[in-house]
């Protein structure tokens, strides 16, 4: 038997290190064996999903030395690598399903069944579909399909016993199947959900061993089900560990920048954060810290993976960071990295549209761009001391942005200013005014080139940092303060909205 592994990102957003965490667990497990490893693109989501961020995503995991053997940008024996281009295999198995009487059409609307979760929260019910539509006669359906009816098909579940999960490394894991819902498969749209396309596309991929994340645990009861209803030999199952904040929270960009892109804008080496990875959970056998993926592909064994949450510390990476900045390059070869890195032709002509109307020499470039190739600003309180708003209307105006640049996908120049224009026009703020704080958590001053502008060109992830760390020299929201704000928000949205 030939090993297979896989990876599928959603490219609905930033690359996340996460997938990077996942993936390179995935890799050294096939080659250890001998074996294949795949990149699959799970961009069911036609809302979310963008080529922008897949091209990302490839981008993100070559730049830290991840290689596939088949994918979507290299094909391979079992192409389509896109879920999207795969719509009509996931109906066929669908409809199998229906056929054996292994599924069923649901009818539900939507009102019914946000109703069904609150009658269930109210009662202090496990949130599940109540089968409802389960029941309903051949002719029933045949009644409501003719009145072109919507309807989603949610696959059977027992009712009764236990299911029986093996894990890699967590052993016998049971599930009571009163606990698993009944799972939609396939939406009104004709698009699967992530449980059925998973399933069908790792049977016919032929992939032999599924490495994913602690947090698909609960969902193996419903893809072991499926594997048994068509008939097939399911892979072994290895959950890993979930990244953890340092305070053990599941990492999140809320309170760490989780974004590839990030990591590699603030100037840490694809080396380092490729060691730091694997040091998640993990170790090598004489427990060294420091070590290359050739070293760890020659020493990788998955039962050394430890289950403890471990911790995406940002100083400890750096530490690491430093010591392959100066322990693994010559001068020339750090110069080479520094040019690819900031100070090559394509960033310069991205700034110098917006600083050469501003210079008379060319000394004047570097003073002025430096906040453009620094990482975190040396803010103090003073910074913000001539803006005239008080300090709870100052941090609150701060969190209001960092959560409204949160939702901006793609992450382009109209639609930064599109939001945060709504923004001060929904707080009753002139964009000057609204904007000032901005200028001094992106750039350091109120003199730097336009905030959107910058924004723009330091990415997502970084702007969202400095915004976070402006809030932290400012003393940051109480938790008490923070309901207020989370409230003031939700109003916002909710006046936008009405």
């Amino acid at each position: 038997m030939t090993v297979r592994t896989r990876i599928a990102p959603s490219p609905t957003g930033d690359p996340h290190v996460g997938t990077s965490y996942i993936a390179l667990f995935n890799l050294c497990f096939a080659r250890q064996h001998g074996g294949k490893f795949i990149l699959r693109i799970e961009d069911t989501d036609q809302v979310r999903s963008t080529a922008e961020s897949e091209a990302a995503i490839l981008e993100s995991l070559r730049w830290l030395g991840l290689e596939w053997d088949e994918g979507p940008d290299v094909g391979g024996p079992h192409a389509p690598y896109r879920q999207s281009e795969r719509g009509e295999i996931y109906r066929e198995h669908a409809d199998h399903l229906l056929e054996h009487g292994h599924a069923f059409r649901c009818f539900c609307t939507t009102e019914r069944l946000d109703a069904l979760r609150r009658e269930q929260t109210a009662a202090q019910q496990q949130p599940g579909y109540d089968g409802h539509c389960l029941g309903l006669s051949q002719a029933a359906v045949a009644a409501r399909l003719e009145a072109g009816e919507p309807y989603v098909v949610r696959m059977k579940v027992p009712r009764e016993g236990v299911c029986q999960v093996q894990d890699m490394l967590r052993g016998q894991i049971d599930f009571e199947w009163t606990q698993v819902d009944m799972q939609v498969l396939l939406k009104a749209d004709g698009m699967p959900t992530y449980h059925l396309a998973n399933v069908v596309d790792d049977h016919l991929m032929g992939i032999t061993h599924v490495l994913r994340g602690e947090e698909w645990i609960n969902s193996a009861p419903k893809h072991l089900l499926l594997y048994e209803y068509f008939g097939w030999q399911a892979p072994v199952l290895c959950h890993l560990p979930l990244l953890r904040n340092p305070d053990k929270s599941k990492l999140s960009k809320r309170k760490n920048p989780t974004s590839i892109l990030y990591y590699r804008r603030m100037g840490y080496l694809p080396e380092a954060l490729l060691n730091y990875l694997g040091r998640m959970g993990w170790s090598m056998p004489d427990e060294r810290e420091k070590f290359t993926l050739g070293e760890m592909l020659c020493h990788f064994d998955i039962m050394r993976v430890s289950l403890g949450g471990p911790v995406f510390d940002l100083d400890k990476l750096s530490w690491l960071n430093a010591l392959w900045i100066r322990e693994d390059f010559t001068l020339e070869q750090l110069a080479d990295r520094m040019i690819a890195w900031a100070y090559n032709r394509e960033n310069l002509l991205r700034v110098l549209p917006h600083l050469q109307p501003r210079m008379e020499r060319l000394s004047d470039f570097a003073p002025a761009a430096a906040y453009l190739a620094s990482g975190m600003l040396p803010l103090t309180e003073q910074s913000f001391a001539e803006l005239k708003l008080e300090r709870e209307a100052l941090t609150q105006l701060l969190q209001f942005a960092q959560w409204r640049l949160e939702g901006i996908a793609p992450w382009e120049r109209e639609a930064i200013f599109a939001a945060m224009k709504t923004l001060a026009d929904q707080m009753g703020l002139k964009i000057r005014d609204f904007l000032a704080p901005l200028f001094i958590a992106i750039a350091g001053s109120a003199a730097s080139i336009s905030v959107i502008d910058s924004m723009h060109m330091l990415g997502s992830d970084l702007s969202r940092a400095r915004i976070r760390h402006a809030l932290e020299v400012l003393g940051g929201i109480s938790k008490k303060r923070m309901k207020e704000v989370e409230k003031a928000f939700a109003a916002l949205g909710a006046a936008a909205g009405g």
